[in-house]
């Protein structure tokens, strides 16, 4: 036998099937879930940061004895701005790499915005708000929630390219 008889396959061999191409629509499944997605992501950060914008630290105590966030004494901790910081800055970056649009921050910015500035002037059965304006904490949440998503909007504008 000589060595290109060896090497060559036999001719009436049946080629390899060509692989399936993925559905094209799969791009705009994505980027209206990764939108869907980071508005469902604001709506339940807002709503947990709201809630414990009044943690104090006796509630460390308190809360496991089935009293309400609030009720215990000591200083207020600032556990819904550090949240409101994280939180926020990793949803605009889900929103914008999911979708590979900027536009993407603007919907869950403008919802946890919104449900912020809601709850400030929305009273309570009993006459309270939701968040007033004597809760430094509260207020100081709203400025840093906003500013960062304001923050990584400016970054995804001086950079020109998504993340």
């Amino acid at each position: 036998m000589s060595m290109s008889e060896v090497s060559t396959p036999p001719q009436d061999a049946p080629e390899a099937p060509e692989p399936k191409k993925p559905w094209d629509g799969w791009d705009q499944v994505i980027r209206v879930a990764g939108v869907v997605i980071s508005i469902l992501a604001a709506l339940v950060s807002g709503f947990f940061e709201i809630n414990l914008s009044t943690l104090r630290s006796g509630d460390l105590a308190t809360i496991w004895r089935g009293d309400a966030i609030g009720s215990g004494g000591g200083p207020l901790l600032g556990v819904s701005i550090v949240l409101a910081l994280g939180l926020n800055w990793a949803i605009a970056w889900f929103a914008v790499t999911t979708t590979r649009r900027k536009w993407a921050i603007g919907p869950p910015w403008a919802l946890w915005t919104l449900l912020m500035l809601g709850a400030a002037g929305v009273r309570t059965d009993e006459g309270d708000y939701l968040l007033g304006g004597e809760n430094w904490i509260a207020l100081v949440m709203i400025l840093v929630g906003s500013l960062t998503y304001a923050v990584f909007s400016y970054r995804l504008i001086l950079k020109r390219q998504l993340p």
